[in-house]
């Protein structure tokens, strides 16, 4: 039923630059150079990180919900892009994280077969966000690890803050507790941001710099309203903030999934030469690896 669709319109999708098996025989290999940072864009807003055998997945979206739930309504979310994998077959997964309440980056069709194949995995998400998480996914009210900003968590090793986010606004609950976050993860010596889903606010950068962020994850393709979504940073606008921080490496998000919603990459390499930011484009199902 899920993949009807994607079969449907696969003459037009954006190919995987590797996929399934090979995409599974390039994270095992990857464990031969332990002491680096290895990261693969698994399409949308989703990357999964490796460092010394343990694995972090930022916000997967690997099921085609979305495009069934919209298939009759005047927002069709028509898919771009191959999915590079069956979350059932990511075995190896330490940690996962849900930025916010947003199905392509809280989507019970990825995040339940993905349980099931990581038993050990732990689940990060916005402490605001519990009861909506568990009602959505039908799990353990004491499950998911829940963070604000300001908040620090060690998992698997990996120590996670939370940061905000604005999308479009710094919304918080009742208890001032942000319902839309990023999250910055130290994994050995390495420091990355995942962004989330956020525009730019008064703030960001004086939150982020003090990171000294490796390798930040950020959103390229804008915020129009005539989309009827929440909006993102544009691509000069994470062209700006990855020089601002001063990141090391930025690596785009959030395009090529919906054809509705997104935006030219190609706009995103431009403006990092234009600012002098550092800049890798991936391709579905490829890695790039950082070492020191």
């Amino acid at each position: 039923m899920a993949y009807k669709t994607i079969n449907f319109y696969m003459s037009r999708l954006v190919p995987a630059y590797q996929k399934g098996d090979a995409l599974l025989a390039d994270i095992e290999a990857a464990r031969a150079q332990p002491d680096a940072l290895h990261i693969w864009w698994l399409g949308q807003s989703g990357f999964l990180l490796q460092y010394a055998g343990t694995h972090i997945l930022f916000d997967p979206y690997l099921s085609d919900s979305l495009t069934s739930k919209y298939a009759n309504t005047d927002k069709p979310h028509v898919r771009l892009s191959e999915r590079v994998i069956d979350p059932a077959r990511l075995t190896m997964v330490d940690v996962v994280t849900s930025s916010h309440n947003h199905t392509d980056h809280l989507d019970a069709e990825t995040l339940l077969p993905l349980f099931t194949a990581s038993p050990q995995v732990q689940f990060i998400i916005p402490e605001a966000n519990r009861a909506f998480v568990v009602e959505r996914l039908h799990g353990a009210t004491a499950f998911p690890v829940g963070l604000n900003d300001g908040e620090q968590v060690v998992v698997s090793g990996i120590t996670v803050y939370g940061v905000p986010a604005a999308h479009n606004n710094l919304e918080r609950d009742e208890q001032g507790r942000c319902r839309f976050m990023g999250y910055v993860a130290e994994m050995g010596p390495y420091t990355v941001y995942h962004s989330g889903d956020t525009l730019w606010y008064e703030g960001i950068v004086d939150v982020l710099r003090p990171f000294k962020v490796d390798v930040a994850f950020l959103p390229i393709n804008g915020n129009k309203p005539e989309r009827r979504v929440a909006g993102n940073l544009n691509a000069d606008e994470a062209a700006r903030l990855g020089k601002e921080i001063g990141a090391n490496l930025v690596i785009p998000h959030h395009y090529d999934m919906f054809a509705f919603n997104t935006a030219d990459p190609a706009d995103f390499v431009q403006a990092c030469e234009q600012h002098g930011t550092p800049y890798r484009v991936l391709q579905l199902g490829e890695r790039v690896t950082i070492s020191q």
